[in-house]
């Protein structure tokens, strides 16, 4: 890299779903200042997040979330290289108002300006958890919209090879919580009543889609969870929430962990990244290092706050595209529907 390579810094800022975020990051992988505001608890209510709500509430945060950002990185806009931003995917309404703010600023500022894939985002997160990481590998996205499986070929060289067929991961998890009454966000609180239950205690179904090795379908073991919860029901029978949880919980995780550790091996890649919210899972986390250790690969995954949404991620992969002249101009647009690799 070159001296101006090495003094590069982004601020970034995601909307796309229910956190608004500003983050400071200097050469892709050192975080100045992550500052997210949540939305959980407003959208908890509704037992899920609501568009509008979203929108409106991203409009109320964005601008008190910029000006703490660079407060807590100890810089004012002058000490800005590049504005970046997600573009998508995500709530179109939220993006917009991240894109719209990081349109006037770039503009306002004399700044280049990056749009950046939410996606493309999750797995650059690995990069400020681990600062030597370098493609190739191959990283499992998994959150509440997505379940991605891809080859990591370069900083900005991505071959999708595997994805769910549908329902995301993290979308299962929100349905079977709330089937069980733990409400939302399901993830979290299908990982905790997990670590009180057997694994063991009921067998429910691992998809498969024919012919697509690296696919995944939870379609079916959802339908199954729902079907154990309403025949109890019907037969008076308790159910024991924490079993079903960790058996629930044991089959989304080895449907992830073996298509990711098949996919490494058919490419001859000796590294296994995570990312996205799901990758906070500790039953994903543990299942994951243990398959790798066992393969003779190496398991990388982000600390916690850079597994859900947030910008330092964003500003994170900014900085890849901005070394390979990425910029964006008033034109740039959200994108909701935005494909890997586009």
């Amino acid at each position: 890299m070159t001296e101006t390579e090495n003094n590069i810094t982004i601020l970034g800022i995601e909307s796309s779903c229910d956190e608004t975020a500003a983050a400071v990051v200097r050469n892709g992988r050192e975080v100045l200042s992550n500052v997210i505001s949540s939305q959980i608890d407003i959208h908890t209510v509704y037992g899920g997040v609501v568009p509008e709500i979203a929108s409106r509430l991203h409009c109320e945060n964005i601008n008190g979330v910029i000006r703490l950002a660079l407060k807590e990185a100890g810089l004012g806009f002058d000490g800005i290289d590049v504005i970046a931003v997600t573009k998508g995917p995500g709530l179109v309404g939220a993006l917009l108002v991240g894109v719209s703010e990081a349109k006037a600023l770039a503009w306002a500022l004399h700044k280049p300006l990056v749009g950046v894939h939410h996606i493309e985002g999750h797995i650059a997160a690995n990069y400020i958890t681990h600062a030597d990481l370098e493609p190739p590998y191959v990283c499992l996205v998994v959150s509440g919209g997505h379940t991605h499986l891809a080859v990591i070929r370069g900083y900005r060289e991505f071959e999708l090879v595997g994805r769910t067929m549908d329902d995301a991961a993290g979308e299962t998890f929100d349905k079977v919580a709330r089937a069980v009454g733990l409400g939302y966000p399901g993830g979290p609180k299908v990982d905790r009543a997990s670590r009180e239950g057997d694994p063991h205690a009921i067998e429910f179904p691992r998809g498969e889609v024919r012919d697509h090795p690296y696919d995944f379908t939870f379609s079916g073991l959802k339908s199954a969870v729902l079907n154990y919860i309403n025949m109890a029901q019907m037969k008076g029978e308790e159910i024991n929430t924490a079993d079903l949880c960790a058996s629930f919980q044991k089959a989304v995780v080895e449907s992830l962990v073996s298509r990711t550790i098949r996919c490494a091996e058919s490419f001859g890649i000796r590294k296994v990244a995570i990312a996205g919210g799901v990758s906070a899972n500790s039953t994903l986390r543990e299942s994951m290092r243990e398959a790798c250790e066992a393969k003779g690969m190496e398991c990388l995954y982000p600390e916690p706050v850079y597994c859900t949404d947030n910008a330092a991620m964003i500003a994170s992969a900014a900085y890849f595209e901005y070394l390979d002249g990425v910029r964006d101009d008033a034109f740039l647009n959200a994108e909701p529907n935005l494909k890997l690799g586009n």
